[in-house]
């Protein structure tokens, strides 16, 4: 079955929005993919629509176990190691410093910056000896997904973008680590984007509204899934470290 594939790929977050969008552009690019997410329904409705494709590991992405599970359904399933690992699982948290609420914190906390730290080392452990026989021949991503709020303070998510802050140091140190042993480690940042991270981070409807008409048209998950898909189909010589993608209209965060 692996030969079918070009290349194999761990998405966190995979049943809803960038993760969502990011699998199925894969997919259509011919590499198979194993998703995580925490809805069982949604990973199920994924398998059946993608076929042997994709396969599902249900569960919270902040949890070894999980993501071990991650790896080792990889090799189950498609017979090979996975090449491109996306960290992608996280949540928002609206509100400043003095107005958020910080009963949420440390479950943002845990899945943002915990689990994107858990996944993205044992993965740069696991791709780091792939590469010792395969570079240059053949590339080996990391993605993770930061924000433009983890660059500049937000006036209305400072604390989801102190999480942020956090995993974009993580992403450049990993990179200057395994970066010269032939792993690609390449951070997003994207601005607004339309899904449910509104929802979660409990943004109210009148904020989300505002987004738009001070930035629309806003980006939609398939913009950053092709951002992902430029970066993951470089030669392997090639390493595009860090992309920042905004709405045209939006100048700020």
């Amino acid at each position: 079955m692996a030969d079918n594939f070009k290349r194999i790929a761990i998405v966190t977050g995979a049943t809803s929005g960038i993760g969502e969008a990011t699998a199925e552009t894969f997919i259509r690019n011919g590499y198979g993919v194993v998703g995580n997410g925490r809805n069982r329904e949604k990973l199920n409705s994924l398998e059946k629509e993608h076929g042997a494709a994709f396969c599902g590991v249900q569960g919270d992405a902040s949890h070894t176990e999980i993501i071990d599970a991650l790896f080792d359904k990889a090799e189950e399933h498609f017979g090979r190691q996975a090449d491109v690992i996306v960290a992608n699982a996280g949540r928002g948290l609206g509100g400043s410093v003095k107005d958020a609420d910080l009963s949420q914190f440390q479950d943002v906390l845990n899945i943002n910056v915990t689990g994107t730290l858990f996944l993205i080392q044992k993965a740069a452990k696991k791709l780091v000896e792939l590469q010792e026989s395969r570079f240059p021949d053949s590339a080996a991503d990391i993605i993770i997904i930061g924000s433009t709020v983890g660059r500049m303070v937000s006036p209305f998510s400072s604390v989801y973008g102190a999480t942020k802050f956090a995993v974009h140091s993580l992403a450049e140190g990993l990179r200057r680590e395994v970066g010269p042993l032939g792993v690609r480690v390449s951070l997003v940042e994207p601005a607004i984007v339309i899904s449910k991270f509104q929802e979660g981070a409990g943004y109210s409807d009148e904020l989300t509204q505002s987004f738009h008409d001070k930035f629309g048209p806003l980006m939609q998950t398939e913009d950053i899934a092709n951002a992902i898909q430029y970066i993951v189909q470089q030669p392997p010589h090639v390493h595009v470290n860090d992309i920042m993608i905004r709405s045209t209209r939006q100048d700020y965060p």
